[in-house]
């Protein structure tokens, strides 16, 4: 599955396959062109549209769990979109600003003040460092000798998220070198975790069971909008992450 992955490369393929749990509809396999993911939400949300179009699981059933090494991810599909419920998010740590300034290739004065730098988890840990506006966001770029430097004194890999808050909610990047993606287009297992690191910072307007959007991908000229549902107050009763899907490529692999 590696293999296939790094030949395909793109930020990450998905592997179908019957669960081993009795919960779940599906089991899903996700790699990057360097490892495996224990979670990822695009390649979440287009599994389990490719399961219901393919006859996997039925296509009337509208709500039902995936299996992934993080464990169950619940789906529900509504008026052609297709949500998935963000897997339990954590605070992991706080980080310094002037080396999270470094490792983006800025200057620490570009980060937003009073709002420290920190990495949240729903499976993948996401440094999460907000700067004061789109233009730095565009502006910025990883040194991957201060990234590892930063690596180091956490004590665990990371990919770095850059944004600036908006009125929808944020203008982002997200680079992610160890995994062998050098920026992703968009991050749906980021999204949520950026929501409530968002929320407990005083950063988004929506924190009471309203809509939240982050735009990622444009710098790299492939604009994503992910679309984020807070439920509950400051997202209590969980945070949903949520698209419709385009198929762009059916095609056969003929391996050796």
């Amino acid at each position: 599955m590696l293999r296939i992955a790094r030949e395909l490369n793109l930020s990450e393929t998905c592997f179908l396959m019957p669960p081993t749990r009795k919960d779940c509809a599906a089991r899903v396999r996700i790699f990057t062109p360097a490892r495996e993911m224990p979670f990822a939400g695009h390649p979440t949300i287009g599994s389990a549209y490719v399961a219901r179009d393919r006859g996997i699981i039925p296509e009337k059933t509208h709500s039902f769990s995936l299996e992934e090494p993080i464990g169950p991810v619940a789906i529900r599909v509504e008026d052609g979109m297709i949500w998935l419920s963000t897997p339990p998010i954590e605070r992991v740590g706080e980080c310094d600003r002037a080396v999270c300034a470094r490792v983006l290739d800025l200057r620490e004065w570009d980060l937003l003040p009073n709002v420290p730098p920190q990495v949240y988890s729903a499976g993948n840990p996401m440094l999460f460092v907000p700067v004061t506006d789109r233009e730095t966001v565009d502006r910025a770029s990883v040194d991957p000798m201060a990234l590892h430097e930063l690596e180091d004194a956490i004590g665990q890999s990371v990919g770095v998220f850059v944004f600036a808050p908006t009125r929808a909610g944020a203008y982002s990047r997200m680079f992610a070198p160890e995994l062998g993606i050098i920026e992703d287009p968009a991050t749906g297992s980021a999204t949520g975790p950026l929501a409530a690191y968002m929320m407990a910072h005083g950063l988004c307007a929506s924190a009471d069971g309203t809509a939240f959007a982050s735009e990622q991908g444009t710098k790299m000229g492939r604009r994503s909008l992910l679309q984020v549902r807070i439920r509950g107050e400051r997202g209590s009763e969980g945070i949903d992450v949520g698209g419709r899907i385009t198929p762009v490529i059916d095609a056969a692999l003929t391996l050796p």
